[in-house]
């Protein structure tokens, strides 16, 4: 395999080469460069006691003259064979010092390529000038981007005289670097010349700006055979082996073949298999290579048991309940790892290995077992949320919320929550426990009491809720979930809230048994920009009020859809609904079918569109339709962060139980969408475009997540 490229460059190497050049070379550097170098202690008392004897004339110095033998000193000398001469591109001013250096190592060097017939890429900043051949090279692309990556170039200081050896250092780093990188894609042959760039200085005087590099990649080296260890031992199908004889030698692909060959291993039942990374042979000789892949399968395995480090916290029961296999299946990787995202997904846990262990060596054609060693970090389990949010039908609320997620283990948490509003106040508290007899399923206990005083109605309710269900989250979102629940609440309520009334409300006993089924297939639960998805809830219902029971039933069919053409994702939304069985005044104001507001008809007040009263108050009504259309506008501002949402809404309620839809009211607006790693924060305006007497001009939202 090939070795890595040194990514980096140390950063004290221009102090130590500073440390190296004497005082007296940078102060007259013609008189230093004219003088003898100096010579051991003893050579000199020598050469002393023999001048005192006879003067002798000094010869001149010879520079391929042979080094003297240093006692002590076994080091071989190295061969003569030193890097490519760095050579001059410019021909700057001839009193520099460093300038006068390069300019006597690069005196014996080839021209520079005149550049004719060249292709030049300027990276790192303006620093690094690539020069390539101007035709046959495909992989000019991807090798630029890695340059790009690991440059030492980058980032280096202002182009002046002091940042010279600096620019010079780093340059050679990048040469080798790109060698480097030649030799991953298959250019073993490949040179890079190196030579400064020189730029005026801010004094006026020439320093070097930059480096330029020549690259000529030779040719390109293949593939001439191809070993696989004991592959050939297992079910592989060696037919599809990525790695083929005659293909070129790409680093990059042979590190990916050998680890597709680890996860069809993994997968399939070989728990300890070890594919080592490719080793390569090259043949100079013949431009090729053979590559070598030491597979050792080790046998293959089923399934066991699971073990927990902290069973009091997460047992290993709950966690085989959490587990997508069973006992005895085979064992394959995707499933471990499925399981380790399923505890971080709880949020009890903060870090998860999952270890394979053999409890049962194989036996001929009998495969072993492993257990799982699960062992986990705990997560902080308590939570103190909260939340702000605005429109001109609900006005301003302010909620906030206290979390323990295990109070009852396993994953049984204890949720208390409070809202204080203009239009509402709420106390609550929620038990819930997750993964309830199978994967992300939950059961949920809620008991709250709310006082809310509308526009169009005024309620004081306790109410108590159970349901169960199987859910979707952002680690696996699901095309299916449902639920199933029981409802049952006691309120005082009236219709519409006009100033200064507080009486005339009517007591309600309510029970519900609602059920809601869903299909998801969007590409993201909170800002989806393809796909569609459809959701319907069936609620039968009775209520009690008057000495009376009368039972209904609630329907409701809300469907979405998300395209995206360039900058722009188009999102449609359509809900239908009815209320069938009873009269209206026997169905408590709170549970009656209403639009208008931030997630209905925006531009109209909440709960403010439909029949109204003989007071002119909103009444609700038994049957409901709303169509939207936005458009999702990604600007490209705020570090594309922020979207321009065009929208449209349209809708109404009807007193009967199927609507004609002759009576649209229509609501238009301008909204802002801020993306956050929590989801888009938005805000729209909207006005109605069809009015009636009392509605408002303007209406505001401010809301976490997309209008639908």
């Amino acid at each position: 395999m090939l070795a890595p490229p040194a990514w980096a460059q140390r950063r004290q190497t221009d102090a130590e080469l500073q440390a190296l050049i004497p005082d007296a070379a940078v102060a007259k550097p013609e008189e230093w460069a004219k003088a003898p170098p100096p010579v051991p202690a003893q050579e000199a008392s020598e050469a002393k006691a023999e001048e005192a004897a006879k003067p002798v004339e000094e010869a001149p110095l010879r520079p391929d003259s042979p080094l003297p033998d240093i006692a002590g000193l076994d080091v071989p000398w190295p061969e003569d064979k030193a890097e490519p001469p760095i050579l001059l591109s410019d021909t700057p001013d001839d009193s520099d010092p460093l300038v006068q250096v390069l300019a006597q190592a690069s005196a014996s060097s080839a021209a520079i390529p005149d550049g004719k017939g060249m292709l030049e890429s300027v990276l790192a900043s303006g620093r690094a000038h690539l020069v390539w051949p101007a035709a046959g090279f495909e992989l000019r692309g991807p090798i630029e981007e890695k340059f790009k990556l690991y440059s030492a170039l980058q980032g280096t200081g202002p182009r002046d005289v002091e940042a010279m050896s600096q620019i010079v250092v780093r340059g050679t780093s990048d040469r080798k670097l790109l060698v480097q990188l030649l030799r991953l894609y298959g250019f073993y042959d490949g040179e890079v010349t190196q030579s400064p760039i020189f730029n005026a200085g801010s004094d006026g005087e020439a320093g070097i700006g930059a480096v330029r590099f020549d690259i000529a990649p030779g040719a390109r080296y293949k593939i001439a055979s191809v070993t696989t260890g004991h592959l050939a031992a297992t079910a592989y199908p060696m037919a599809d082996l990525p790695i083929k004889t005659g293909a070129p030698m790409d680093g990059e692909a042979l590190d990916k073949a050998a680890g597709d060959i680890g996860k069809w291993l993994g997968n399939n039942g070989y728990p300890f298999a070890k594919v080592p990374a490719p080793a390569l042979t090259i043949d100079h000789a013949n431009d090729s290579g053979d590559v070598d892949i030491a597979v050792e399968p080790a046998g293959t395995y089923v399934f066991g048991g699971i073990s927990s480090v902290n069973p009091r916290f997460l047992s290993a029961r709950h966690l085989a309940d959490i587990a997508r296999f069973r006992a005895g299946q085979p064992y394959k990787y995707d499933d471990v790892e499925d399981l380790r995202r399923a505890m971080l997904a709880t949020s009890l846990v903060s870090g998860v290995t999952v270890t394979p262990r053999e409890t049962r060596a194989p036996q001929g054609d009998t495969p072993g077992e492993v257990t799982l060693d699960v062992a986990f970090n705990k997560a902080p389990l308590h939570t103190i949320a909260g939340e702000l949010g605005y429109d001109t039908g609900e006005g301003a609320r302010i909620g906030t919320s206290w979390e323990h997620r295990n109070l009852l283990p396993p994953e049984g948490s204890l949720k208390l929550r409070g809202i204080l509003g203009t239009n509402e106040q709420l106390l609550g508290a929620t038990v819930r426990n997750a993964n309830f007899h199978g994967r992300d399923r939950q059961l949920t206990f809620d008991l709250y009491a709310n006082n809310a005083t509308l526009t169009s109605y005024a309620a004081r309710k306790v109410a108590f809720a159970t349901s169960y269900e199987r859910l979707t989250n952002l680690l696996f979102q699901k095309p299916w979930t449902w639920s199933v629940g029981l409802e049952a609440q006691a309120s005082e309520e009236r219709e519409g809230v006009p100033s200064g009334v507080t009486k005339g409300r009517i007591l309600y006993l309510t029970a519900a048994l609602p059920m809601r089924a869903a299909f998801d297939r969007t590409n993201s639960l909170l800002d989806p920009v393809s796909g569609y998805r459809w959701a319907i809830r069936i609620s039968p219902e009775t209520s009690r009020a008057r000495v009376q029971f009368s039972p209904y039933v609630k329907v409701q069919l809300d469907a979405s859809t998300y395209r995206q053409t360039g900058p722009v994702v188009w999102a449609g939304r359509l809900r239908l609904a009815t209320l069938a069985g009873t009269d209206i005044n026997d169905v408590a104001p709170s549970r009656r079918l209403y639009a208008g507001g931030g997630a209905s008809i925006r531009g109209y007040g909440y709960n403010l569109v439909g029949p109204r009263n003989e007071l002119g108050e909103p009444k609700g009504g038994r049957s409901l339709y709303e169509a939207s259309l936005e458009a999702r506008i990604n600007t490209g501002l705020m570090g594309k962060k922020l979207q321009l949402v065009p929208f449209l809404d349209g809708g109404n309620v009807e007193a009967g139980i199927v609507p004609i839809m002759r009576d649209w009211r229509f609501g238009a607006g301008l909204g802002l969408r801020y993306q956050t790693d929590f989801g888009p924060i938005r805000l729209d305006l909207g006005t109605p475009l069809n009015p009636r007497a009392g509605d408002s001009r303007i209406g505001v939202y401010v809301a976490l997540g997309q209008a639908f």
